[in-house]
């Protein structure tokens, strides 16, 4: 996202305000004409954007378009820098309860021994108790190809173990020389 810099001055006060594309401030507007609405959320009519500059200055505000695509754009009498205080702390707030899903893969073959797919097992149920997905891939080589059906049992075999901490997300298919299965992690309620 592009930002620029622009001074407004009130009171002869200057302060900096970042705007971004989507937001326009005082004299960043390029519209001769907005439908302009004051704090208290009031609209106050069609104005000139000189006539709306001036409101806002007079109310120690800033002038901000809110609906650019509007006919006229729409502007709004606010302070700039308390809203986008206030939007960074939601979007804050959000990013802080959404959960990261981590992908986590385990990687076999048609033709693994029981120790070490016991250990692969243990890997992937102590990714699913984390709360990661795993995908388990199994990659044939040479003319094992021509028994998927090997393959597959080794998958099923894997998703049977586990499936007291997770259910399949996405049954086992081909890719190429390869075949995936997905686990999600059981949802607690």
């Amino acid at each position: 996202m592009t930002c620029s810099f622009l001074t407004c001055s009130t009171n002869n006060k200057r302060r900096w305000l970042k705007i971004s594309k989507d937001m326009m401030v005082n004299d960043g507007i390029r519209a001769r004409e907005l439908r302009l609405i004051d704090q208290n959320g009031e609209q106050l009519g069609v104005k000139s954007k000189n006539e709306a500059l001036s409101i806002a200055e007079k109310a120690n505000l800033d002038l901000v378009l809110v609906a650019p695509n509007a006919k006229p754009p729409v502007a709004r009498i606010m302070d700039y820098g308390k809203y986008r205080f206030e939007q960074q702390k939601k979007d804050k707030e959000a990013r802080k309860n959404q959960k990261v899903i981590v992908m986590k893969e385990v990687r076999l073959s048609p033709t693994i021994d029981e120790h070490d797919f016991n250990t692969k097992l243990r890997n992937a149920r102590k990714f699913l108790e984390k709360g990661d997905k795993v995908k388990c891939s199994i990659r044939f080589k040479g003319r094992a190809i021509t028994h998927k059906e090997i393959g597959q049992k080794v998958l099923d075999r894997f998703a049977d173990e586990c499936k007291d901490l997770s259910t399949v997300e996405q049954k086992a298919k081909m890719d190429g020389r390869s075949m995936f299965l997905v686990l999600a992690p059981l949802q607690e309620k």
